[in-house]
């Protein structure tokens, strides 16, 4: 893809004014960036109202292309959306939406942490499923009272979620092995893992009037209650139960936005995605973060399975959510990276999934729902994508003007005074 270069000011460089004062500084040009960077690491438009824009605009493009696709296959579009927006504003749905989205919000962290250093790691889903498989397996055969149960539990999936994606940061700055082909095998070498060890002769028992294999169940003092209690003291009942780790998920999504701006790890991050050798001109060891970077995500994908399995499942078993890490993906770029557009960006996609089955009673298969967030993400992507790079050469031509007016203010106040 294309790379943007800043301008090189036409004319001589800029003397400074008469009197020895200093010159201001030079107005500042977004960073060039090559495009496949800028979209993982969420980079766009810096104006306010480009920021507001670029996205209404996306949105409303996306949508006019799915009503089009609803209308091709044969479905009233303006129908078809009124039945998905009536089902999906029930309070069940609220429920099962909001407890979606959770693990949605998770994943797409765990995957924005690399984005962040221009790492792909498609490896989150291998990593969580392995981290929830073993945690869940250590939970049910150690019965620890509250809270130590649930802490050893979560700490347990963090570690193995770290654990596991660091194979791949080590392989990259040791071997040169790609992280996108490294967290692929990964993904099935955990698959097979899973598989070996899910087994009732070794960590795992069958169901009993079922052919469903599981772990052995999570005590009652290693369980996460809902937050159905504390909803309900403020005025909201639902019927369903709330994930009580909701709000974990929150503050991994805090920590996440605090860490990557307001700390030196964070810093180090980002200028070693940027640009390798800046990172060790300023000192940073840029290989070094990678392993670090991996590790960060992977202990965050630990956490997605986490949810599930200690607010409702309470063990691992066939039946255990899978593919969440590849969701993750398609969030976090729709999100740009940013924690409050991720939380929006999982919760558009999992209304969608929630209301892809009333999509049959209208006739409309339901996997239309699929192409409708590919046409989503797509339509975001190349939207902000073109929009920075507007903002780009606007903000170029605008610097240009300045400095050939500088040099021209120069010469003739050195002119004046000679």
């Amino acid at each position: 893809m294309s790379e943007e270069k800043e301008p090189k000011p036409a004319g001589d460089e800029p003397k400074p004014p008469p009197g020895g004062a200093a010159a201001g500084p030079e107005p500042a040009v977004p960073e060039p960036v090559p495009s496949w960077k800028a979209v993982l690491r969420g980079l766009g438009p810096r104006g306010l109202g480009l920021k507001i824009g670029a996205p209404v605009l996306a949105l409303l493009i996306s949508l006019g292309i799915t009503m089009i696709l609803l209308r091709v296959t044969g479905a009233d579009p303006f129908s078809s959306i009124q039945s998905m927006i009536e089902y999906g504003t029930t309070e069940n749905s609220i429920v099962d939406i909001v407890n979606r989205a959770t693990r949605y919000y998770l994943s797409a962290v765990a995957v924005a942490i690399g984005f962040r250093m221009a790492l792909l790691n498609i490896g989150v889903d291998g990593q969580y499923r392995l981290a929830a498989f073993l945690a869940a397996a250590l939970g049910g055969a150690v019965a620890l009272p509250a809270p130590f149960g649930q802490l050893l539990v979560i700490v347990a999936a963090m570690a193995v979620g770290g654990l596991w994606a660091a194979i791949a940061g080590v392989l990259k700055v040791t071997r040169g092995v790609s992280e996108v082909l490294s967290t692929i095998m990964l993904n099935a070498i955990a698959t097979g893992l899973i598989a070996y060890l899910l087994n009732d002769q070794r960590l795992a028992e069958v169901r009993p009037g079922s052919n469903n294999v599981a772990t052995a169940p999570i005590p009652e003092s290693g369980r996460v209650g809902g937050l159905n209690g504390f909803l309900a003291s403020i005025g909201i009942d639902l019927p369903g139960a709330v994930y009580g780790l909701l709000p974990l998920a929150v503050l991994v999504g805090i920590v996440f936005w605090v860490v990557i701006n307001y700390t030196r790890f964070g810093f180090d991050l980002k200028i070693s995605g940027l640009s390798t050798s800046a990172a060790q001109a300023s000192g940073v060891n840029a290989r070094r973060m990678i392993v670090y970077t991996m590790i960060a995500s992977g202990v965050v994908a630990g956490l997605i399975g986490m949810p599930e399995l200690l607010g409702a499942s309470y063990e691992y078993s066939l039946n255990f959510p899978a593919g969440l890490g590849f969701t993750g993906i398609t969030v976090a770029l729709l999100g740009r990276n940013h924690p409050a557009g991720i939380a929006l960006a999982a919760l558009l996609f999992a209304f969608l999934d929630q209301t892809s089955d009333v999509l049959q009673e209208v006739d409309v298969p339901k996997e239309i729902v699929g192409v409708m967030q590919g046409v989503v993400v797509l339509t975001v992507v190349i939207v902000y994508e073109l929009v920075r790079r507007w903002e780009i050469r606007r903000q170029q031509h605008a610097v240009a003007a300045e400095l050939a007016t500088g040099n021209d203010l120069a010469r003739e106040a050195a002119g004046s005074a000679s």
